[in-house]
């Protein structure tokens, strides 16, 4: 045992370390922004206003935290940033091809509009809690421009220390930290998600039973069943398709050495079949869930909104359903070709004297590197969206399901993906430590 870990000391320290960042973001989690009127958080039905940010958020939306925004708004400027750098800004353009400098300037400027959106997102926040009651605030009837602004502040400024400290788990943890907290928040509210699905199909409450006898009748055994399979079935889905890979096999041919061919070697380029991971379903969630949440709040402060809104925005609705998984698809292809640039990968594997079977260098292998990863970014983008549509048919089968059941599905596809990078980290860790002993 001792030898283990000081072998791996390292590996060890770095778990710990992101244990104890996941501590303090916890703890923060607890601490209440300025004026809030403590007697009056909601302890079940926050859920239900905020959705997706507040699981996002670990639940700070509804314990009226100062970490309420989580690293929602660094997601937000994620998009527009990625965005930006398709010849929009020519600046952006050209820090993404910059190599490590260029990222961190990016990295930078991602940081600071995560910020501006957080400031955004805040006084939206108090604006739409204030008209939609006055019992959210303490002393509100005394409220001015200057206490708006103090609180928006104090929420941006618990946005930064949140992205702080994702910035301390990617460099000094286990992997990318703002994935971490992302799934730290949605592993709190399974808890909930469970119990509450339990509640609805064998609860004392629940519609299944029969009324003579008090007895839960087997519809509802079997949908509890039918239920926990199906989060099962997500599970197992995600980590056998996250596998699968579609290889391209590389020729590299050596130059003569002392007049003499040493010969060929052979390898292969592989391409995952998801290569954008769970990120566009994490982005897709979020551009739907603001507008879902700003319009939840207009309809609580008494004002009346026009049902097409909901129809657009909310995936239960056929047209927002279908936007949710459109935006899937472009997201996929998106961040799939940000990640693995067809012209780049052909230039590098010229400059290395290499070339794809049957496939002539430069041009000819970019088009066809571009033509694998659309198919294979297709079917990935296929199953993304499969396993999305999961908790958003089972709303429709069962419309008074709790919203934290609905969205259950998604989120815990969310967690397997992270997980699986993350477990493939601590194996490339250990492994370069295995390594570093050999040395």
């Amino acid at each position: 045992m001792k030898k283990f870990f000081g072998k791996y000391k390292k590996l060890i320290g770095m778990i710990l370390f992101t244990a104890l960042c996941l501590l303090i973001w916890r703890i923060g989690i607890h601490i209440k922004f300025p004026f809030a009127n403590y007697d009056s958080i909601p302890s079940t039905g926050g859920a239900n206003i905020f959705g997706f940010l507040d699981v996002f958020a670990g639940g700070g939306l509804t314990q009226f935290s100062i970490l309420s925004l989580g690293i929602s708004p660094y997601i937000t400027s994620s998009i527009v940033v990625q965005m930006l750098q398709l010849d929009i800004i020519p600046a952006f353009k050209e820090w993404s091809e910059e190599g490590e400098a260029g990222r961190e300037k990016l990295n930078r400027w991602t940081r600071y509009i995560a910020l501006l959106i957080a400031f955004i997102q805040s006084l939206a926040l108090i604006l739409g809690l204030k008209a939609t009651s006055n019992v959210y605030f303490r002393g509100s009837s005394e409220f001015n421009a200057f206490t708006y602004i103090y609180i928006a502040i104090v929420l941006t400024a618990g946005t930064a220390f949140t992205l702080w400290l994702s910035d301390q788990m990617t460099m000094r943890g286990v992997g990318n930290g703002a994935s971490m907290l992302i799934v730290a928040g949605i592993i709190v509210s399974l808890p909930t998600t469970m119990y509450q699905m339990f509640q609805y199909f064998l609860g004392p409450d629940s519609r299944y039973r029969i009324e003579e006898t008090g007895n839960i009748g087997w519809q509802g055994i079997v949908l509890y069943i039918v239920m926990m399979l199906v989060f099962v079935l997500i599970v197992v889905g995600v980590v056998w398709m996250e596998g699968l890979q579609r290889k391209i096999p590389v020729v590299y041919s050596n130059r003569p050495a002392s007049a003499k061919l040493i010969g060929q070697q052979n390898s292969n380029i592989p391409i995952k079949l998801n290569s954008a991971s769970v990120i566009p379903v994490i982005f897709a969630s979020t551009l739907l869930s603001l507008p879902t949440t700003i319009l939840q709040f207009v309809e609580t402060s008494g004002k009346t909104v026009s049902q097409w809104w909901y129809t657009i925005f909310s995936y239960q609705q056929p047209i927002g359903f279908a936007i949710y998984i459109i935006l899937i698809f472009v997201f996929a292809f998106f961040y799939s070709f940000l990640q693995i640039d067809p012209d780049k990968m052909a230039d590098n594997l010229k400059k290395q004297n290499a070339n794809i079977l049957g496939v002539k260098p430069g041009e000819e292998t970019a088009v066809y590197i571009s033509r694998v990863l659309f198919k294979v970014t297709l079917l990935g983008a296929t199953y993304l969206a499969l396993l999305a549509a999961i908790p958003v048919i089972v709303t429709f089968i069962f419309p008074e399901l709790p919203a934290s059941v609905q969205i259950g599905g998604t989120s815990l596809m969310i967690v397997v993906g992270v997980a699986l990078e993350t477990i493939t980290q601590i194996k490339t860790e250990g492994q370069s430590q295995d390594y570093h002993g050999f040395l």
